[in-house]
């Protein structure tokens, strides 16, 4: 094999707790990742020489704190068997969004140089190599609704292949998520909902109503643009969402819609007003992974 192309797909949070900060700065969580069918693209090519280059189509991302260049540094240092490539990325999922643009396109860039070089990772090699680059790594590798804990790296598995429909808002502004975990450590007396047992049975139930019933993400009472998140709530809402949530620590939005035609109405009525995804929940039917 010369070449790969893989998808690196989006996830939405359908529930995100912070349940404390730990003794290394990281944050315990507990959150429900929910992948949907909106991807970046990523091709990777051998190349004759022993040097990494990187084509992307979003141009401050071209650099060496590109989190891909990181996984090639520590895969090469690891795995002589590593060659120079050439990737190149075409990103769709917007940025400082809160749909782990990044991580997910680690994880995906991983799981296919372990099929380009014949690696032969283990799963628990896989997961402590995305564990080392970023803390929403390890979830992406799974293609699926899963829940996840400690600081990303506890994966339970969720017996699902619900299909449901969202439509995506992504706001102007953009947030920082060091901050965002900064201004949460300094608020006080939020009581968080613990929605992810009713989440789960949703899901593996296809109970859209008890799933809309059930989103929560504690970044919303923090968040500095509160206003304009809940005006987006509001709008999604408006147009046919069942409920509406933000997604990660910000700033997307997405509603979730009872079947395809709602969310199709939503996506016309607000598309010319904001940049609008419509989109729907992906459950790979085969295995954990990619």
């Amino acid at each position: 094999m010369e070449e790969i192309y893989i998808k690196a797909r989006a996830k939405v949070n359908l529930n995100l707790e912070i349940l404390g900060k730990r003794e290394d700065n990281y944050h315990n969580l507990e959150s429900v990742f929910q992948k949907v069918n909106l991807y970046d693209e990523i091709y990777i090519k051998k190349t004759p020489t022993d040097d990494f280059k990187l084509n992307i189509n979003v141009k401050e991302l071209n650099t060496k704190e590109n989190i891909i260049y990181k996984a090639y540094v520590k895969l090469k240092e690891k795995y002589k068997a590593i060659s120079g490539i050439e990737v190149t990325v075409n990103k769709k999922i917007p940025m400082q969004a809160g749909m782990a643009g990044g991580s997910t396109d680690c994880a995906a860039f991983i799981i296919a140089m372990n099929k380009l070089f014949d690696l032969k990772l283990t799963k628990k090699e896989i997961e402590s190599l995305g564990k080392s680059l970023g803390a929403d790594v390890v979830p992406c590798f799974y293609n699926k609704a899963v829940k996840a804990e400690g600081i990303g790296e506890i994966i339970t598995n969720i017996d699902t292949h619900f299909k449901y429909y969202m439509v995506i808002i992504k706001p102007e502004i953009a947030c920082n998520t060091k901050e965002m975990f900064q201004k949460l450590d300094t608020e006080e007396g939020i009581q968080q909902l613990h929605t992810s047992e009713n989440i789960i049975k949703a899901l593996e139930n296809k109970d859209i109503h008890l799933l809309a019933n059930n989103l929560y993400n504690v970044f919303e009472e923090v968040i500095q643009e509160k206003e304009i998140i809940q005006d987006i709530k509001k709008e999604l809402i408006k147009n046919g969402a069942l409920q509406a949530l933000m997604t990660g620590s910000g700033s997307c939005v997405y509603g979730i819609f009872e079947d395809k035609q709602s969310a199709k109405d939503a996506y016309i009525a607000l598309k010319d007003n904001y940049q609008t995804y419509i989109c729907t929940s992906y459950n790979v039917k085969k295995g954990e992974m990619f």
